[in-house]
């Protein structure tokens, strides 16, 4: 909300002057009266837009301006002065927070200007005396304020406030626009401090989350019908459908018709909370010109007994006749005078019942903001409780020295992430995503970025075990190929043999495409390619365990069985069970692609470059599938478990799937708790071990019997007592 059209709460008394360092005060211009007060010890300043709109009678410049006439009372005014008496009247009735003071209060209309908000804040601070000193004016605590300037202390130094400053919301609303999908978007600003300082943030924010700012149009209530024209004549000729509005309520109250009466609707408003939650403006909508608004409102709060004591309006009464008067004929539309008498105005008789009507003033939508100024007046008290020195009773009741000390802060370092490069700044930046603060706190430097590179040693140490495994796998089927006549070959299918030792080849070089800086085609490679390839191996070891069994089972007497399962079926199995793989990888790549992803939440000072697996279904599907095959394999292989000890491939395979079936299943509970680079690297061993596992486990022996036992490898020892025809 702007800075002057709301409750200003000032610690001071009427009569005393601060005395900060600064240019000296003089009162000018007629004397300000409030509209409310009472009297106390130490008064309370609040200032309120008891009217909506203003009129300047003589706007001629040649004169000194008369006074403004203030029109259109505003029932929101006495609903926040209602919580700022209620909140003096607790304290003052409080045996444990100030006992023994009194507070008043003075509360003031700005008829909406900014101009009258400077008087009458001037009035509370100063007096209505026409006298100068040489004293500065001091600042108040605001429940409204949120205009991102206010927080410049070196401008003002003693202003506090209980709403959060622009500087969150304009960056929250770039981050919803952006959240919904809209990068191309129009924008309303308020021409003040208000919807400047607020769209600038927002601009700067919006720029860095990709979204662009088709035009930015200043508008303020004063402006002549010509701007307004020219401002609806941007809108309809721009292509965005979105806009944001850092406006307040009542400029959209003037802009609403007029929109309505150029055709500018259907478009999706985006909104502050100066406006997004205001019940008088729904109402004022009739054309829905703001329907489906989005934006952000202020947490809702209940203040136990708030509610009841703003709609007991009778004590305003002694607090200022003068508007009383004018608040008790609007809210119940009749007039105390008999002259403006009228049938649609009767007389008031004073008995009039709140019960019996329902407008905004019985509309308690703007609660959060009452909490805000319930706040702001316990917050003054409690200063002043401390200021005071007060304990069981204060010492005194005058108002304190307000000398805003020598030394009145200390200085600490910036949190991580955030710098100052101002001595004795009030508030710390932060950080951009991308960036960290250096030791000194006063800079942020681009942060470190970490994946698992073949520069370091466990890149160094995995590549070579990778080349190792692939080189291993090449020097067996060599091995193979030249002894591919003996009988321990043909034995155990020369050419799913073949095949498997071409698969773990690949196994091992895919676990290379893990290393290094992830990029688009090694994130997309480097999980289908480890998936198609492995479901390449267990094929051939399922194809290899059913011939181990179809083996066995040809040698009774009458059998036929290996006609079904011949070379042709073989290959047509490993075929099939491959291709149903290669389909999943298609539609992962299809549907949601892993892609590299910057992750910047797992650690504060640096980035993890790592590959986001884009659907999670798709990698699990294709882990699940390889479960799948690689458990069938194993069961199949521990039903032929007790074929003759001669015959041993069984065993082998029982083993390798043991083995292989151990390390994935260890993997998924160390893949979601290994941190950043150390994720991949599980994964990479996971390939590794588990290619390592099934190279050994069948080959080894074979290799050993090949190489160092020839003697063994005849037909009459593989076979012993099986005969194969």
């Amino acid at each position: 909300m702007e800075p002057v059209f709301t409750l200003l709460h000032v610690l001071m008394a009427v009569m005393n002057f601060s005395r900060a360092n600064g240019t000296a005060c003089t009162p000018r211009g007629e004397p300000a009266y409030p509209q409310l007060s009472k009297d106390g010890d130490i008064i309370l300043g609040g200032i309120f837009p008891f009217h909506s709109t203003w009129e300047m009678i003589d706007l001629s410049f040649l004169v000194a301006p008369p006074p403004l006439k203030c029109m259109s009372l505003d029932f929101r005014a006495f609903q926040f002065s209602q919580s700022l008496i209620f909140a003096i009247e607790e304290i003052n009735n409080s045996s444990s927070l100030l006992p023994g003071v009194s507070l008043g209060y003075k509360i003031y209309d700005t008829c909406s200007s900014t101009a009258m908000g400077v008087q009458v804040a001037m009035a509370l601070v100063n007096g209505n005396e026409k006298s100068v000193a040489d004293e500065v004016c001091t600042k108040p605590i605001s429940h409204y304020s949120t205009c991102e300037c206010l927080s410049d202390k070196r401008k003002y130094p003693s202003f506090l406030r209980t709403i959060p400053s622009d500087y969150h919301q304009s960056r929250a609303l770039a981050e919803m626009v952006r959240h919904f999908g809209w990068t191309w978007v129009g924008a309303i600003r308020r021409d003040d401090d208000y919807g400047n300082s607020g769209m600038a943030a927002f601009t700067e924010v919006a720029e860095q989350l990709g979204i662009c700012l088709e035009y930015s149009l200043p508008f303020f209530r004063t402006y002549s019908h010509g701007k307004v024209l020219r401002i609806i004549e941007q809108i309809k000729s721009s292509t965005s459908r979105v806009i944001v509005g850092f406006v307040d309520t009542w400029d959209l109250e003037i802009l609403l018709d007029v929109f309505y009466e150029h055709n500018i609707t259907g478009y999706q408003w985006v909104g502050t909370e100066a406006w997004i939650f205001d019940p008088v403006l729904a109402t004022m909508d009739k054309h829905n010109i703001l329907q489906g608004a989005i934006g952000l409102a202020i947490p809702k709060t209940e203040v136990t007994g708030l509610k009841d004591f703003i709609l007991d309006i009778k004590p305003l009464k002694y607090s200022g006749s003068a508007i009383f008067i004018k608040f008790w004929e609007a809210l119940f539309q009749c007039s105390y005078a008999v002259k403006n008498y009228s049938e649609d105005s009767p007389i008031c008789t004073g008995e009039e019942k709140l019960s019996e009507i329902e407008n905004t003033f019985t509309d308690m939508s703007l609660m959060p903001i009452f909490g805000n100024v319930y706040k702001g007046v316990y917050a003054i008290a409690h200063a002043l409780h401390d200021l005071l020195g007060c304990e069981e009773t204060c010492p005194t009741k005058k108002q304190p020295d307000p000398l805003t000390p020598v030394c009145c802060f200390d200085c600490i370092s910036c949190a991580d992430g955030e710098i100052s490069n101002i001595t004795d700044a009030v508030e710390c930046e932060q950080c951009y995503e991308d960036s960290w603060s250096n030791p000194q706190r006063d800079e942020c430097i681009k942060k470190e970025t970490e994946y698992l590179s073949y520069e370091e040693t466990m890149g160094i140490l995995l590549t070579a075990f990778s080349i190792i495994g692939a080189f291993l796998s090449l020097v067996i089927l060599i091995i193979f190929f030249r002894y591919k006549n003996t009988p321990i070959v043909k034995a155990n299918n020369s050419e799913l043999s073949f095949l498997l030792l071409f698969s773990l080849t690949l196994c091992f070089l895919c676990s290379l495409t893990f290393i290094g800086q992830p990029s688009e085609w090694s994130c997309m490679l480097r999980h289908t390619a480890f998936g198609i390839t492995f479901v390449l191996c267990i094929s051939c070891v399922l194809g290899k365990t059913i011939v181990v069994l179809m083996a066995f089972r040809a040698t009774l007497p009458g059998s036929n069985v290996m006609k079904w399962f011949g070379p042709p079926q073989q290959r047509l199995s490993v075929l099939a069970f491959t291709f149903i793989q290669v389909l999943i990888c298609v539609l992962w790549l299809i549907i949601s692609p892993p892609f590299p992803f910057k992750n910047l939440k797992r650690y504060k000072e640096k980035i993890i470059l790592e590959c986001h697996l884009g659907s999670s279904i798709g990698f699990w599907a294709v882990l699940g599938y390889i479960g799948i095959l690689a458990l069938l394999c194993f069961l199949l292989a521990f039903l032929a478990r007790k074929l003759p000890d001669n015959f041993n491939e069984a065993k082998f395979i029982t083993f390798s799937m043991l083995i292989f079936c151990a390390v994935w299943i260890t993997f998924i509970p160390a893949y979601f708790s290994s941190p950043g680079k150390f994720t991949v690297a599980v994964e990479i061993f996971a390939i590794l071990a588990s290619s390592f596992g099934l190279l050994f486990c069948i080959f080894l022996p074979k290799c050993y019997i090949i190489i160092l036992k020839p003697e063994k490898n005849t037909k009459k020892q593989i076979m012993g007592k099986i005969l194969i025809k």
